[in-house]
């Protein structure tokens, strides 16, 4: 049998093991129970994957998502593994099944839903099992953001096989959530494994929002790669998909409202896209497992800072420099207390609004993005990250508690029923017919606000709708929150960050690669073989294997062996194709 570290080199084509593969793949191998928390892109898959050929039997991976099942299905073909799924969306379930019985699955992918029911306990425990893998496992926390009430029913299921090697995987889990995961999956708490949450490669980007649509067609004319779009409701994913498209780039809308064929149609085309920007619900995404998306924007704020942290995920998994941006607005925090005080079990509210206003944090602050990010998740990370906004350009920041206190002042006296409109024409002291009509030019706050507070009311509404010193009805009438009495009496001031000038852009940083012929010439080769075979091009190899075929020059299969992420059975497949571009160029 293989050793987990020859098995790397062998099917893997990975020399050594990185980060924390090596620790968690050794107590699997152990046969441990293990919860490793790893950033997206750290190679999650290979922490079951490698012991799954290293064991007698099969890996059972407990997936929330059918897509992500195919895709990570599709993956494993190609490096040579046996795979398969039972799903309802599969048609041969009873071959599947055969197959798990005669011992020719190395891996075998299924839903909680049926993980949990009796029948299919019944046939696992038929057959050897080399370990239990639960990816995605903050869904079965109440605490973590996608909570799936299904992966709770999961501890029976693995204490039937208590000599099984467990091991649950996820990228996003805050101390509460990781706790929880513990005590759910049955893990002792030293078998907790913490790789980390850094995603360095990505960039991250926060501005106020101001015309979306011209500020996402500025981000595609300097970025160019597959991308994310995520919006907040169906009827936007429709509009800027066409607007984003009217550039010339190829734009697709996803949501939920759309005919099932023609959803799996649109995103079967960003998947084999190399330039393709998908604008979604954030339905989308979570099943998808395209390492190669150059860029995740936001056009409106998500529901909370983890699920932000795991949809710019989406971005840079390959390990390529990356990007997000998130372009927000006071109206959308607004909108997000009320989802929570409406929606929300009251038991869960408190921790939502604590997310919420981490978020709220986030997009306001100064500092350094990362760094915010990181101590979120209890890391202690250097105070600049060097590869954010505020990190590259930073911004100017001042006190604006002055121009607080006579905006709230004047929501106040006018009965907390105006919006910021109005309210901005009492404190210039306007004469309007609607200022005059109820009276408001009588107020003590009329006229009060000089031209420089003028300037800043805008920003210093967002600021106070986001920390909830202010409340929007669905008017737009404005009215305390809970942090507006410490500001009016001066027990706490608000510090805001004045936004870039419109169209400014953060400089670009040196690790942006120059212009390589011969990179692009494999990326032709393997375009040309992805689109003959049907699958996308990221399944062949990835930028990073081209980079180092580029940089190398390997000139016969032996030495394109020795690149990294060229597997044994990628070597016999594609091998070939890709040495003769690099022969053609060398001759």
């Amino acid at each position: 049998m293989s050793s987990p570290l020859q098995i790397l080199r062998e099917t893997f084509g990975f020399q050594d093991f990185r980060g924390v593969q090596e620790e968690v793949i050794g107590r699997v191998m152990a046969g441990q129970r293990t919860l490793a928390v790893m950033p997206t892109g750290a190679g999650k898959s290979l922490c079951y994957q490698v012991p799954a050929l290293a064991l007698p039997g099969t890996a059972l991976v407990i997936s929330p998502l059918i897509a992500l099942m195919h895709d990570q299905i599709r993956a494993a073909e190609g490096l040579g593994l046996r795979a398969a799924s039972l799903t309802s969306a599969d048609t041969n379930r009873a071959e599947t099944v055969e197959r798990l019985k005669q011992g020719e699955l190395e891996l075998l992918y299924v839903a909680p839903e049926r993980a949990t029911s009796e029948s299919f306990r019944e046939l696992i425990g038929r057959v050897p099992l080399a370990l239990v893998a639960i990816d995605e496992a903050h869904c079965v926390s109440e605490w973590g953001h996608d909570f799936r009430p299904d992966y709770r029913l999961l501890r029976p299921l693995l204490d039937a096989f208590p000599s099984v090697p467990r091991l649950a995987l996820t990228a996003t889990a805050d101390r509460r959530t990781r706790e929880d995961i513990l005590v759910q999956l049955g893990i002792p708490a030293d078998g907790l494994i913490l790789a980390g949450f850094d995603r360095p490669n990505i960039r991250y980007q926060v501005r106020p929002r101001d015309g979306v649509a011209t500020q996402l067609k500025a981000v595609l004319a300097e970025q160019p790669g597959a991308g994310i779009v995520y919006v907040q409701s169906r009827d936007k994913a429709e509009q800027l998909a066409a607007q984003l498209a009217a550039t010339g780039r190829p734009a697709l809308p996803y949501h939920a409202g759309l005919e099932p064929q023609v959803r799996a149609r649109n995103q079967a085309a960003f998947v084999k896209s190399e330039e393709m920007v998908m604008v979604a619900t954030v339905a989308f995404g979570m099943g998808i497992d395209k390492p190669d998306v150059r860029f995740v924007a936001h056009a409106g704020i998500p529901k909370s800072i983890e699920a932000y942290y795991q949809e710019t995920g989406r971005a840079g998994r390959d390990g390529e420099p990356a990007e997000a941006w998130l372009f927000w607005g006071a109206e959308d925090f607004s909108r997000a207390r009320r989802r929570i005080a409406t929606e929300v079990e009251p038991d869960r509210q408190g921790a939502e609004r604590e997310r919420l206003n981490a978020l709220a944090t986030l997009v306001e602050t100064a500092g350094c993005r990362r760094a915010l990010l990181l101590r979120h998740f209890g890391e202690e990370p250097p105070e600049r990250c060097g590869n954010c906004d505020n990190c590259l350009e930073p911004p100017q920041a001042i006190d604006a508690t002055t121009a607080a206190q006579k905006l709230l002042s004047a929501a106040f006296r006018t009965e907390m029923r105006f919006g910021i409109g109005h309210l901005t024409d009492v404190l210039a002291g306007r004469e309007t017919d609607k200022v005059l009509g109820f009276g408001h030019q009588r107020l003590s706050v009329f006229g009060i606000a000089d031209e420089a507070e003028m300037a800043l009311l805008k920003p210093v509404a967002r600021a106070l709708l986001a920390r909830d010193a202010l409340r929007a009805d669905d008017y737009g009438g404005l009215s305390f929150g809970p942090g507006a009495k410490p500001i009016l009496k001066g027990e706490a001031k608000l510090e805001i960050v004045l936004p870039p000038k419109r169209g400014r852009r953060a400089k670009r940083a040196a690790r942006d690669y120059p212009h390589d012929p011969l990179f692009e010439a494999l990326r032709a080769r393997r375009r040309d073989l992805a689109a003959a075979e049907g699958v996308p091009p990221y399944l062949i190899f990835h930028d990073s294997t081209l980079r180092e075929m580029a940089e190398l020059k390997p000139t016969s299969l032996h030495a394109l062996s020795r690149v990294s992420g060229v597997g044994a059975a990628k070597l016999e497949r594609y091998g070939g194709a890709f040495v003769e571009v690099i022969g053609g160029w060398a001759d």
